[in-house]
């Protein structure tokens, strides 16, 4: 189904739930960090598909958040990827639409910025993710089951 969202082309309903929208408390003439979702992984496995996403022809990957430890990563997707997200190995946190918000500073103590928030790309889109992350999983099992 296609929909067209304040007059612009036709774009999917999917991603017309996915679009950026203001929020009224940011200050006049500043528009409000957008809200998006968590997907979590380990860190090995998130480090892997950070690397496939940056060398793709159209390196297309946000901010991306790790834990004081190491032990994670946390990639930064639109609203609403928890409503469908299954991938093995890995978790989406839910915001349902009041959640987490790109900050720049990292929005959890101990945590810290892998790849900061810029001007690029706000959020990573998760059908690319699930594919960078379903290659690096692969990746790691070839690389451990090689002796």
């Amino acid at each position: 189904m296609e929909t067209s969202v304040n007059g612009s082309s036709p774009t999917t309903a999917t991603t017309a739930r996915h679009r950026p929208t203001q929020d009224g408390s940011a200050p006049p003439g500043q528009a409000a960090a957008e809200p998006c979702d968590l997907v979590t992984v380990p860190a090995r496995q998130g480090l892997e598909a950070v690397d496939i996403l940056r060398r793709a022809d159209a390196p297309a990957v946000g901010p991306v958040l790790h834990d004081g430890a190491c032990d994670t990563l946390g990639f930064l997707v639109p609203p609403g990827t928890a409503d469908g997200w299954d991938m093995p190995g890995s978790a989406c946190t839910q915001t349902s639409g009041r959640g987490l918000r790109i900050p720049a500073e990292p929005p959890v103590s101990g945590s810290g910025w892998l790849l900061p928030p810029d001007d690029g790309d706000p959020v990573t889109d998760p059908a690319v993710l699930r594919e960078a992350l379903g290659e690096a999983a692969r990746l790691i099992e070839a690389a451990d089951n090689r002796c």
